[in-house]
């Protein structure tokens, strides 16, 4: 019986992020990026959502490689903890590399893992697949699509990508994705984050020019935040203030990593004598100086933040501040930015973010570029992925109109095998995936049931009862002590509290004379008795917590 490509998504479906991909057929394995997403809302306290590696740990025999199409984080930021259960080679280009490095290094596993740089144009085998590395636009330096080569015919995954012919680092390679065309591509898996908008996407000279106009004729400071990943607009920014005579200053540890491994590599031309130590900018004119500061999303600990809540140690914002936001807000970081907004505001300071100031362009392809790309590629099957159910919905609806059959469209699902045969692509068996929360050092220690009480606890709040009884008779020796967090303040709840006392006293009197004395029924009474009081009397269910001492 002939083998059956399998390729399986292990994230970045049904979501935006987390980005993984495992390709198999027979004996050999091979993983595309291995990314992050952040924590919802209601994940409290969890730093970072991973994927499940458990199908990797599984198959690490058969593992050949894992490949990389660029460095953002959603693509790159689980690879310490991949590669902590399952050791193989990463592949990557230069900057993507660098950054890796970077992440390895902070887990302490550089050591330990091969990092292999390529360029556009590489071949790479591994087991019975050749990947060729095909130069892409992105938002980010060193951006790639893969060819892999199976056994069955050449599957295109593009990777996050837009077409743009202006670019620093030259147009996405076009021709190459034509000729695979030409000699028959199997299947494309092409990102769907920015299918619901028509068009083309901007150049990114348009930001530049909208920057210059800014910097033109202010007296004032100006402050600058940005993603930390985007080469080409940091160049730009840098090339502005030299222009306009100002010196640069960084703040941001993302940024001053990205900073110092672009320039290590040759990816960012800093013009002679621009950047400053931020230490020195209080001895420069205001109307000479530019701060490069990450917080574009909002985000708690970021220097923008920082200085919007006066907790910067350097930066203080003044009236007159000219900040410029050169970033639009990801879904679900909107009330995160506009709190900053409004904090700078109040100090006076001119903030300028508006989208119709010309000051972002997205790094992903509209309508019309995926348009090209599949019309070039000319696959046999489509498989939309890198989005939520209706970006690949409405991703498989712009394949149907460009000719495609609905049976050769594949929409998949996180852990669920696509089988690709010569003339056949159907969902197959379910493999463990899912996701792993990351909490300070901890790597899933918080599962569903510690979430769930920690909504509980914000939700409502907790009460603790104390009580030391008898090992003789099970009599109350001392207590009920109430101690609550989060769900009253105590100090004008006295009769509230009272009445918590005396419904612990009769609870556990009632077990006493049932002659009751296993703890944890003694416990349960307390807590039935309690939560049916409080809901009654004031429409809340704190968590209740007994603590019982036998003397």
């Amino acid at each position: 019986m002939a083998e059956k490509l399998k390729i399986i998504p292990l994230g970045g479906l049904d979501e935006i992020g987390k980005n993984i991909t495992v390709l198999e057929y027979g004996k050999d394995m091979i993983v595309v990026d291995c990314g992050l997403g952040f924590p919802d809302e209601d994940m409290y306290g969890v730093d970072l959502v991973i994927p499940d590696f458990s199908y990797l740990v599984q198959n690490k025999r058969k593992l050949k490689g894992m490949f990389i199409t660029h460095g953002h984080e959603d693509h790159i930021g689980s690879i310490p903890y991949c590669m902590r259960e399952v050791n193989c080679p990463i592949h990557g280009t230069a900057m993507t590399n660098g950054l890796i490095k970077l992440k390895l290094e902070e887990h302490k596993l550089a050591d330990k893992v091969k990092l292999i740089t390529h360029q556009p144009g590489d071949m790479v085998k591994a087991g019975c697949f050749t990947v060729e590395f095909i130069h892409v636009n992105h938002s980010i330096a060193d951006a790639v699509a893969f060819a892999i080569h199976t056994p069955l015919g050449p599957v295109i995954m593009t990777g996050d990508f837009k077409i743009d012919p202006t670019a620093g680092d030259g147009m996405m390679d076009l021709a190459r994705l034509g000729q695979l065309g030409n000699e028959g591509v199997l299947a494309l898996l092409a990102d769907s984050t920015n299918v619901e908008r028509a068009g083309y996407t901007p150049s990114e000279n348009l930001v530049t020019e909208s920057l210059d106009r800014l910097f033109k004729n202010c007296d004032e400071r100006i402050i600058i935040t940005t993603f930390a990943s985007n080469m080409h607009r940091l160049q730009s920014v840098l090339n502005i203030a030299h222009r306009h005579g100002r010196k640069v200053a960084v703040t941001g540890r993302s940024m001053e990593n990205m900073l110092k491994v672009a320039q290590e590599l040759g990816y960012l031309k800093v013009p002679a004598n621009t950047i400053v130590d931020l230490a020195n900018i209080k001895s420069l004119p205001k109307n000479k100086i530019v701060i490069m500061s990450t917080g574009s999303q909002g985000e708690n600990m970021s220097a923008l933040h920082r200085m919007a809540f006066n907790t910067h140690r350097q930066v203080d914002i003044v009236a007159g501040d000219r900040i410029i936001i050169s970033a639009s807000a990801i879904p679900g970081n909107e009330k995160a930015v506009s709190k900053i907004i409004n904090a700078l505001y109040r100090k006076g300071a001119d903030v300028i973010y508006d989208k119709s100031e010309g000051l972002h362009v997205s790094g992903h392809a509209c309508q019309e570029e995926l348009k090209i790309v599949h019309g070039l590629c000319k696959p046999k099957f489509f498989i939309p992925v890198h989005g939520e159910q209706r970006h690949l919905q409405i991703h498989a609806k712009l394949a149907k109109a460009m000719g495609m059959l609905p049976k050769h469209i594949v929409i998949g699902e996180m852990g669920t095998t696509i089988e690709l045969t010569a003339k056949t692509a159907k969902l197959g068996a379910v493999v463990p995936s899912g996701i792993v929360l990351v909490d300070g050092t901890g790597v899933g220690d918080v599962g569903s049931v510690v979430l769930r009480d920690r909504k509980h606890l914000a939700e409502d709040g907790m009460i603790v009862v104390c009580i030391n009884i008898s090992a003789e008779d099970g009599g109350i020796i001392t207590g009920p002590d109430i101690i609550t967090r989060g769900f009253i303040y105590v100090k004008e709840s006295d009769e509230l509290m009272d009445d918590l006392r005396l419904i612990a006293m009769e609870a556990i009197d009632r077990c006493c004379r049932k002659r009751i004395r296993d703890h944890a029924a003694i416990k349960s009474a307390i807590k039935n008795d309690l939560s049916g009081y409080l809901y009654k009397t004031t429409k809340r269910n704190p968590m209740i917590l007994p603590v019982i001492m036998e003397i």
